[in-house]
C-alpha cells in the first residue's frame, strides 16, 4: 500500500483521539484498551476545543497525528460534544473519522441530535466500572478489529 491509500493498514498502531473530561473515566478506558491487547495510541484532551484544536493541527497540536477514531463525551468545558461533532463533521478532511459519543445522556433528543450530525454511534456511559469496561472492548473490538478504518494521506 502506498501513502495515498484510504485504509488504515491493521498491523498499524489504531490511533485513538479520547475526548473527556471526567479523569475516572479516562482511565477506565485507557485501562480497557490497555488490557485488549490491541494495538494502539491513545490521546486525551480535556475540553471542546482543545479537540478541535487538535483535529485541526492548531497551536501546541500543530504536530499531532490525525486519529483513526473519535471516543467524544458530550458534556464538555468550553466547546460542547454536539458542536465540536458538527465541526469534525463538516469538515471534509475530518468527516471520514468515526465518531462514537460516550454519554451519560440518555435522552432521546441527544442521540437524535447526535445522529442528524452523522456520528457513527451513540453509547450512553453506564455507571458501572466492569459494564463500562465492556463497552470500551466492544468499542475496541468493533473498530480496532472488525470495522475498516479510513487512512488519511499523510498517515504516512
Amino acid at each position: 500500500m502506498n501513502s495515498t491509500d484510504p485504509l488504515r493498514r491493521p498491523s498499524e498502531p489504531a490511533r485513538i483521539l479520547l475526548v473527556e473530561d471526567d479523569p475516572g473515566d479516562v482511565l477506565i478506558t485507557r485501562e480497557s484498551l490497555a488490557e485488549s491487547q490491541v494495538a494502539c495510541d491513545l490521546s486525551v484532551v480535556d475540553d471542546g476545543q482543545m479537540a478541535l484544536d487538535y483535529l485541526h493541527k492548531r497551536g501546541a497540536y500543530a504536530d499531532a497525528p490525525t486519529p483513526h477514531l473519535v471516543l467524544l463525551d458530550l458534556n464538555l468545558p468550553k466547546v460542547s460534544g454536539h458542536e465540536v461533532l458538527a465541526e469534525v463533521k463538516g469538515d471534509p478532511d475530518l468527516a471520514p473519522i468515526p465518531v462514537i459519543v460516550l454519554s451519560t445522556s440518555a435522552a432521546d433528543e441527544d442521540v437524535l441530535q447526535t445522529y442528524a450530525l452523522h456520528a457513527n454511534a451513540f453509547i450512553t456511559k453506564p455507571v458501572d466500572f466492569d459494564r463500562f469496561h465492556d463497552v470500551v472492548r466492544s468499542i475496541d473490538h468493533f473498530f480496532l478489529n472488525v470495522a475498516q478504518l479510513p487512512r488519511r494521506r499523510d498517515d504516512g
